[in-house]
């Protein structure tokens, strides 16, 4: 790989194309993503053809917009895509009308928060067509004029270039272990004109797969499987493509909006208590940082919905840093994310990553307690007083229903302190490393 620039800066790359569920903007952000993507990760597109099922849903139309613009009768321009692609309701259909202030009021919306700014409005599914502009520019329109709709846009349902979405894989030192399954790592990437929702987590995301690939999980872990796409569609079509590997997955974490000035939030997954919970609820105690906790679905709710929902429940966490006022509008813009806050969450998100992609349920295979000092297995006291007092209950609970992490927490240990011994007992053959176990639904 070559020098890579800072994360706020490949956010900006990516903050100005027009990135909707499927657009020529998102294909440009998905290209740039894979630009900063490791080599090893094989970095890839699938494309999904537009009326394609996905279970209970339909793959939507690329949406390409050649013009759209509201002026006067008279001439006067109001808004105008060209200027900026907020002001287009994403996926209007297409227009092109004389019509009275009474007839387009209804199809105008803005924030009554900031007066100054451009709010940004979709209508993906149940479609109509709208504008998005200041409340100050709406206030001073004439309501006695009548107004010049223009919206030239076309559906495009073709194979090709169809419906887009990302993935890549970084696997453990020596390779996959395909006992071990993957963790999926998740950010959208649409929302156009938006920065910390979610190009923030886009770039966290990458952060997180770039450190993953210059320092290798230890051999026999997890891989890891990053997923970028448009918010809910997006992960829907991939996993309903790719119904193998849901078995496969142990946890999940979906990441957005980590690049505004607030503490992080973990949002727990659907099991609440899960592996995963645990794992990332010690990461965050540990960094001695502020955070906050909340139970799944009820912080703010996107893809950990799909994928810990029906029929798949793979236990997902979503990390961001939610709320933030200037959430939908223009000024959710570059401005507002802070290198510092990306750099922390991929920190929190790679440590989480380590542990629990690291992690296995120790399963006994001696009888009585080992004779530690003629296999090299006694702890001197003085090198690690916590671990020499504690051999005989990590022993103890090598029954192959606790796993490492479980067993250093329950223990007050620290993890990979716990785990390199634990690692000695499995190399001489006194223990066999049991996966974590798969809650995910088979069908």
């Amino acid at each position: 790989m070559n020098e890579k620039p800072s994360l706020k800066k490949i956010l900006e790359e990516i903050y100005p194309l027009h990135r909707t569920l499927a657009s020529e903007g998102t294909d440009q952000a998905l290209e740039i993503v894979g630009k900063y993507m490791p080599d090893a990760s094989n970095y890839q597109f699938e494309s999904y053809a537009p009326g394609t099922k996905a279970w209970t849903w339909v793959v939507p139309e690329r949406y390409v917009v050649k013009e759209a613009y509201l002026e006067t009768e008279d001439g006067e321009r109001i808004v105008d895509f060209a200027d900026n692609p907020l002001h287009l309701l994403s996926y209007s259909l297409p227009m092109d009308e004389i019509l009275s202030w009474e007839q387009i009021e209804k199809h105008l919306h803005f924030s009554e928060k900031f007066p100054d700014a451009i709010p940004w409005q979709f209508q993906y599914y149940n479609r109509t067509w709208g504008f998005c502009l200041s409340k100050n520019t709406f206030d001073q329109l004439p309501r006695d004029k009548k107004y010049h709709v223009v919206i030239d846009v076309a559906f495009d349902d073709r194979p090709e270039p169809g419906f887009k979405v990302t993935s890549a894989v970084i696997h453990p030192e020596g390779g996959s272990n395909p006992e071990a399954g993957e963790i999926l790592i998740n950010a959208h990437i649409c929302h156009p004109m938006q920065a910390n929702d979610d190009a923030a987590g886009v770039v966290t995301a990458i952060g997180v797969a770039q450190r993953l690939a210059k320092k290798p999980l230890p051999p026999g872990s997890m891989s890891v499987r990053f997923l970028f796409c448009p918010e809910t569609i997006g992960s829907i079509a991939y996993l309903s493509q790719n119904e193998d590997l849901i078995g496969n997955f142990k946890a999940g974490i979906f990441i957005e909006m980590t690049g505004n000035k607030n503490s992080l939030i973990l949002q727990h997954s659907l099991q609440a208590d899960h592996l995963i919970d645990q794992v990332a609820e010690s990461v965050l105690e540990k960094s001695g940082k502020d955070f906050r906790e909340g139970e799944f679905a009820q912080v703010i709710a996107n893809d950990e919905r799909v994928i810990n929902g029906p029929g798949v429940n793979v236990p997902c966490i979503s990390i961001s840093r939610w709320p933030y006022e200037e959430y939908h509008t223009t000024e959710d813009n570059p401005s507002i994310i802070e290198e510092e806050m990306l750099q922390e969450a991929v920190e929190m998100i790679e440590n989480t990553v380590r542990i629990f992609a690291s992690n296995y349920r120790p399963m006994r295979k001696f009888r009585g307690p080992v004779f530690l000092s003629g296999y090299d297995l006694w702890v001197d006291w003085r090198d690690n007083w916590d671990l020499n007092r504690a051999i005989e209950k990590i022993m103890m609970r090598f029954e192959g229903d606790l796993s490492v992490f479980e067993i250093a927490r329950e223990l007050g240990l620290n993890y990979w302190h716990t785990r390199e011994y634990v690692e000695k007992f499995r190399e001489k053959g006194f223990v066999d490393p049991l996966p974590i176990q798969s809650e995910a639904r088979k069908k």
